[in-house]
């Protein structure tokens, strides 16, 4: 169903109608912007407010209002977090307070945003559903593991196109220690290791995922994917690894996405 929606978002027709606001909640930041649904480009300038500490949900929320707010933007807003989402309902909190565990996100921010089009859902599954409309051709054929690098690491498995939801390869125990604690890139920068040195703890993690799931191949994205061309090449794996095309914006253009069907996990 969700994939159905980002094949048709990605034949849309220009105009008001084929736009939404999407925002990604991260660890360090929250961004928004008003997104073309007929493109996936953005419309206006992408705003930014730091991810208030700690990261409740009344606090992330509030700051989701500033942001749509501050855009001055009346239609669908979706919503992405770095959260398993079921029914609406947070059940896991990955990088934001523990106390999003079991709220309904949809109600939490119906009280913020008002009576509009609301969707929320995990942040690597909408990046991953907007890198099968907008972007990298490989990640709609085969069995695809899209990867997002950033405060920790978050997953979409694609089957042709079809988004199985809410996986959290981030936190697989790979020698003993959850991947996004060998080889996120906040991993990368607290420990001041070199593209070389991150590209060999990347390609652990790699091998790993290959090995049990033997994809055609790997998407990555988040930020330091606009720097795909200093790691990727060095990474030691059979599988084909391309860099996301939508880069760190491709949370903003799924959730947005999201929002315009009203359709989430």
């Amino acid at each position: 169903m969700l994939t159905r929606m980002a094949q048709a978002e990605a034949s849309s027709p220009s105009g008001t109608d084929s736009r939404a606001f999407g925002v990604d909640v991260g660890g360090s930041g929250i961004k928004g912007a008003v997104v073309d649904l007929s493109t996936g480009e953005f419309v206006g300038d992408r705003r930014k407010i730091a991810t208030p500490q700690p990261a409740t949900p009344e606090a992330v929320a509030a700051t989701v209002a500033q942001i749509v707010e501050e855009a001055g933007w009346n239609g669908p807003v979706g919503v992405t977090l770095p959260s398993v989402i079921k029914d609406q309902v947070a059940l896991t909190a990955a990088n934001i307070d523990p106390s999003w565990v079991g709220t309904n996100c949809h109600d939490l921010l119906f009280a913020h945003l008002g009576d509009r089009g609301i969707a929320v859902l995990n942040d690597a599954d909408a990046a991953g559903l907007a890198e099968v409309a907008h972007g990298e051709a490989a990640a709609r054929e085969g069995a695809v593991i899209f990867l997002t690098f950033g405060t920790g690491i978050g997953s979409a498995f694609f089957a042709d196109g079809e988004l199985f939801a809410n996986t959290e390869l981030g936190h697989m125990i790979i020698d003993g220690r959850e991947a996004e604690h060998i080889a996120s890139s906040a991993v990368k920068d607290r420990e001041e290791l070199s593209y070389e040195e991150w590209a060999g703890r990347v390609s652990t993690v790699l091998l790993e995922y290959e090995r049990l799931f033997n994809p055609a191949a790997f998407i990555v994205g988040g930020g330091i994917s606009r720097k795909a061309d200093k790691w990727v090449p060095l990474l030691d794996v059979t599988t084909p690894v391309h860099p996301a095309r939508l880069r760190n914006r491709a949370g903003i253009v799924g959730a947005a996405m999201a929002a315009a069907r009203h359709v989430a996990p």
